[in-house]
């Protein structure tokens, strides 16, 4: 039967005065006077429950969340908050405390496409090009760092087996994931099997498609049934799910050979996991960036055919750009993420990351699509012809941004080859807002997400523990404002209407991968991205995702060293096809793809 608050507050009081009783053996607990029939509930009207609170403890909270109360509302407040509010922490504090299961979603669900705007492509088409792969190279390195477009042509024509594709992967994994530290968990045996058995199929004539024998591996946050999947982080080494992630299952049909489970930083943050710093092919000194560390150097190495990465904030732009290879973040709900770990319901998605463009459509063909575990995603259509004119397409760009950092030459160049490509460049402009005040919303669903594991000090196990590591932000955020987490998702709409007026006036935008605005909006609206390599740079310095710390300097490089450089394009909801159309013509121009770490 519904009860009041009145006698919601009564009835739940004793349990929750642990704490103030401690201090004060002679307070009782006075039962709510017995109300006349009609009476409706009203607030402040039960037992004060929980620790006690002064004008004091309201004065230093109110230096948090900077907001300023009168001297009579901090007494007021102070004098009421155990009868008005600290009962609604009975969820977590007691004494009918209530789990919540990590496959627990909000209620509350966001939705990339706003009101009266257009969801993607009315068809659903995929044209792959059809370009001789030419014959099987004599070296297995040659092999190895083939893309999946001719990797694929080799396996359908029988010029290549999966079985002895799959051992060239397991021998260069044991030749150089020492240095890379890119593998969690190595599946030597399963990926065997796997290989023998589409090569099998293949031989009876039962090809799959395009990833049918094609090696993967995948970020260690995605669920393989009987197999460790242990978000990196120390905690969860030893957690063995029972069921396969649906991106999981559906490269599975797709006939893809599960390889690896590639590191990531702790938790989806940055680069370094239990077993240490996964580093930059390109540039061993350095990290790989992250957080789908382990799937941008694996991919870079050629240890793998193709990889499926994960984004909340840049973790499949940031390490992709670093390790020079290509990485499709798919609009919000294209891609479920049913089995995945999750960090922010709102935010997470799944994506390829391969070694040229194609290569990222033809995984994304095979992952795209709703799935009832995932209640963000939706049905979609994926319109993408290889060989279909990009002519007269306009590309926005932001002029400021190109002239200052991150922008490099190499963007700036980038920005040139627009019209020779028949592509046309047309400024836009944002308003100046402060964009990272959506990333309250990052750390608070972070918090909750990691809720159970920040309260009972399971974070502090993780290997990093500096200010802007997870365990301190987790904590952190547990003092940010409700309210101001509302109006973060109002702010987070009022963007995602700019962006719609951006894209009502270009196709894409062409921006600097690491622009922090960008990186904020696009992942906060939901938009897609594809970041691929333009060209090189020269660094004198090893790079970070880290603050800096002036007591571990990152190496210097006298003379610098040449690394990869790489653009992003940011496209309409649903039009990862028209990103990949401009994407492939871009990638040609470059001429660039085919450079591989030297080392490697």
């Amino acid at each position: 039967m519904p009860k009041s608050r009145r006698h919601f507050l009564t009835e739940t009081s004793l349990g929750l005065l642990g704490a103030a009783l401690a201090s004060s053996s002679t307070e009782l607990v006075e039962e709510s006077p017995q109300l006349p029939p009609g009476a409706p509930p009203a607030f402040g009207t039960g037992p004060a429950v929980g620790p006690q609170v002064s004008p004091t403890t309201f004065a230093e909270a109110e230096k948090l969340v900077q907001v300023q109360l009168t001297t009579a509302d901090r007494a007021l407040a102070a004098q009421s908050w155990r009868a008005n509010l600290a009962s609604l922490y009975e969820r977590r504090t007691g004494p009918r405390t209530v789990a919540l299961e990590p496959l627990l979603a909000p209620f509350s669900r966001y939705h990339s496409v706003l009101p009266g705007q257009p969801s993607g492509p009315q068809r659903d088409q995929f044209i792959r090009s059809k370009s001789d792969p030419g014959p099987l190279p004599a070296s297995d390195r040659d092999i190895a760092f083939a893309p999946v477009t001719q990797l694929s042509r080799w396996i359908e024509q029988r010029q290549l087996t999966s079985e002895r594709l799959t051992e060239i992967y397991l021998r260069r994994i044991e030749q150089f994931d020492p240095q890379l530290r890119s593998v969690i968990t190595l599946l030597r045996d399963l990926a065997l099997a796997e290989a023998k058995k589409a090569d099998e199929e293949i031989a009876a004539g039962k090809y799959r498609g395009a990833l049918h024998g094609i090696p993967w591996g995948g970020k260690d946050l995605l669920d393989t049934a009987g197999i460790p999947t242990t978000y990196g982080a120390e905690p969860f080494r030893n957690r063995i799910p029972k069921e396969d992630a649906a991106v999981v299952k559906r490269l599975h049909a797709a006939g893809g050979v599960l390889l690896a489970k590639l590191s990531l930083g702790a938790l989806a943050l940055n680069d370094i996991w239990f077993g240490g710093q996964t580093v930059n092919p390109w540039l061993p000194e350095e990290g790989a960036s992250g957080s789908s560390a382990g799937p941008g150097a694996a991919t870079a190495a050629g240890l793998v055919g193709f990889s499926i990465g994960s984004e909340t904030g840049g973790s499949i732009i940031s390490p992709s750009m670093r390790c020079g290879i290509t990485g499709l973040r798919p609009t919000y709900g294209r891609v479920p993420r049913t089995g995945a770990m999750t960090l922010c319901w709102s935010l997470d998605k799944l994506g390829p990351m391969t070694r040229t463009v194609e290569d990222a459509l033809l995984v994304l063909a095979a992952i795209s699509g709703p799935d009832a575990g995932d209640i963000s995603s939706v049905p979609s259509r994926l319109d993408f012809d290889s060989n279909a004119s990009i002519k007269g397409l306009r590309v926005g760009y932001f002029p400021a941004w190109m002239k200052e950092d991150p922008a490099t030459d190499v963007d700036r160049a980038a920005l040139d080859t627009l019209p020779k490509l028949g592509l046309v460049p047309v400024e836009v402009e944002l308003p100046n807002w402060p964009y990272d005040s959506l990333n309250l919303i990052l750390f608070a669903e972070g918090a909750a997400a990691f809720e159970e594991l920040t309260l009972s000090h399971g974070v502090d196990q993780l290997k990093v523990q500096t200010a802007d590591a997870w365990p301190n932000l987790f904590r952190q955020a547990r003092f940010l404002s409700a309210v101001d987490f509302v109006q973060a998702d109002r702010f987070r709409r009022k963007v995602a209407a700019e962006m719609a007026r951006i894209f009502s006036q270009v196709d894409l935008l062409l921006v600097p991968s690491l622009r922090d605005e960008m990186l904020t909006i696009s992942n906060q609206t939901g938009h897609p991205s594809l970041t691929l390599r333009a060209g090189f740079v020269e660094v004198s310095e090893a790079r970070s995702d880290w603050a800096p710390d002036p007591k571990n300097p990152l190496p210097k490089f006298s003379p610098p060293r040449r690394v990869p450089h790489g653009i992003t394009l940011i496209g309409r909801l649903f039009e990862e096809g028209t990103l990949g159309r401009v994407g492939i013509a871009l990638e040609r121009g470059f001429a660039v793809a085919n450079q591989r770490p030297p080392s490697f």
